[in-house]
């Protein structure tokens, strides 16, 4: 039997229609704007100045924190300005302009196709190496992955699970990446797994990619410790909690880190960048992204520079169509509407989803008819119907108590709900404001 995680979860229609398309390599852009703020944590802090010459792989901006993240340039040309530029969440945040000309590398960046499984490196050169590079988590949470890999006082991890499930619906870019990079994130696996000293790895990979199942498997006959583990299509399992309990069947105490679990989970994009960092010396300044859509003409998989606008993919996989109604930067579960199709690209942009008229219409929000599903499929125990009125209504006090921290933001209450209550969105308000007032608190300690 399958493994899955053990409350809740639901399984929406998977729409995989860039599935097997190969990963094409994106135009680099004629302009590229890249974001300070890439990661959970601090926004970097610019290392470059109008007028600067870069190449791709310079590092153009560095950790403003300890919970921060380099970037560097995805382009080689000249620095235009640094100034503001609306984001994917709509807000206007902090980015570095660079007008690009031709496309020269750093010299110490190795690009040949040569797989590098050796590495005599210490676990504290490997976790140097991947602060330098800026990688940060793949799967769309962006956490620093050096910090990660360098866990608090008393916490000590026995495994590395990593997160090839592509939960969500419509995306593919993992999939393709096990399918053309097998090798390299085996290699990366290893290479995450002597970083946190630990002897065991497992990966993570839902049913509904047999072939990559199959392949990853082989591969990782070859590799010491590594098993890959088969689950069950069951959303939300690509969340961290989720997958520790599916694989290893721990779960993660209210309120805890996953470390209290022993595990530390990396995204399967995370383990290829990784590879790339330490065994290449290549900065993260490109990743896998899908554009798909039921109206899209091409569905494809995209390897991009991080600072490409959007709408050059979206034009690349035959343009937007005529019956448009929304586009999301991610999947259509976690993912937020753009603003415009300017946006540009990041290190968690894992897809462009251009969803029809008849697809991004909501429902007509009615009265909760106490039915109780949303509460059946949560995946973390939680009461959605209860948050979202708590919610609705300011009690940011009473939400603390019903544990909105622990909300994962996963969608599947308003998925769920019969009556088109905006379950999500008032989870996601609720959770803010509480947030806001857990560290405004905290400060004053």
């Amino acid at each position: 039997m399958l493994k899955t995680f053990s409350i809740g979860g639901i399984h929406p229609e998977e729409n995989k229609f860039s599935a097997n398309q190969p990963i094409l390599i994106a135009d680099v852009p004629a302009k590229a704007v890249i974001l300070l703020g890439q990661h959970i944590g601090a926004p970097a802090k610019p290392v470059v100045a109008k007028g600067d010459m870069v190449k791709v792989g310079t590092k153009i901006a560095e950790p403003n924190g300890f919970v921060s993240a380099s970037i560097h340039s995805s382009v080689s040309g000249k620095v235009t300005k640094i100034d503001s530029i609306v984001d994917a969440s709509g807000y206007a945040k902090p980015a570095i302009f660079i007008d690009v000309e031709g496309d020269e590398w750093e010299e110490s960046i190795d690009r040949s196709r040569d797989l590098v499984k050796e590495c005599d490196l210490s676990p504290e050169e490997i976790i140097r190496k991947i602060a330098d590079a800026g990688i940060v988590g793949l799967g769309g949470a962006c956490f620093p992955t050096h910090v990660k890999l360098s866990p608090p006082p008393g916490s000590k991890a026995d495994c590395v699970i990593i997160n090839a499930v592509e939960c969500e619906p419509y995306l593919t870019a993992d999939h393709q990446l096990m399918l053309e990079h097998a090798e390299e994130i085996l290699v990366g696996v290893t290479l995450l797994m002597k970083a946190v000293k630990v002897e065991k790895a497992f990966i993570g990979i839902e049913n509904n990619k047999p072939d990559a199942i199959e392949l990853m498997t082989r591969v990782a006959s070859q590799y010491a410790g590594i098993e890959v583990v088969p689950l069950k299509v069951q959303y939300p399992q690509g969340g961290e909690k989720q997958l520790i309990d599916a694989v290893i069947n721990r779960q993660v105490p209210s309120g805890a880190l996953p470390i209290a679990t022993g595990a530390v989970v990396q995204n399967v994009g995370t383990a290829y960048a990784v590879y790339e960092a330490v065994q290449k010396n290549k900065p993260l300044f490109e990743r896998v992204i899908t554009v798909t859509g039921k109206s899209v003409t091409k569905p494809s998989n995209f390897m991009a520079r991080i600072g490409t606008p959007m709408s050059q993919l979206i034009d690349a996989a035959g343009g937007l169509p005529a019956d448009t109604g929304k586009i999301i930067g991610g999947g259509p579960m976690m993912g937020k509407a753009l603003v415009n199709t300017a946006v540009p690209t990041t290190k968690g942009s894992s897809g462009i989803l251009i969803m029809n008229e008849k697809e991004a219409k909501r429902g007509e929000t009615q009265n909760c008819i106490r039915c109780g599903k949303c509460v059946a499929i949560c995946p973390m125990g939680l009461e959605p119907y209860l948050l979202g009125a708590l919610s609705e209504n300011s009690e940011w006090e009473r939400m603390e108590t019903e544990r909105i921290m622990d909300c994962i933001e996963c969608g599947s209450c308003q998925f769920t709900c019969p009556a088109y209550r905006p379950l999500l969105d008032f989870c996601r308000l609720g959770k803010g404001k509480v947030g806001a007032m857990i560290r405004a608190r905290q400060a004053k300690k």
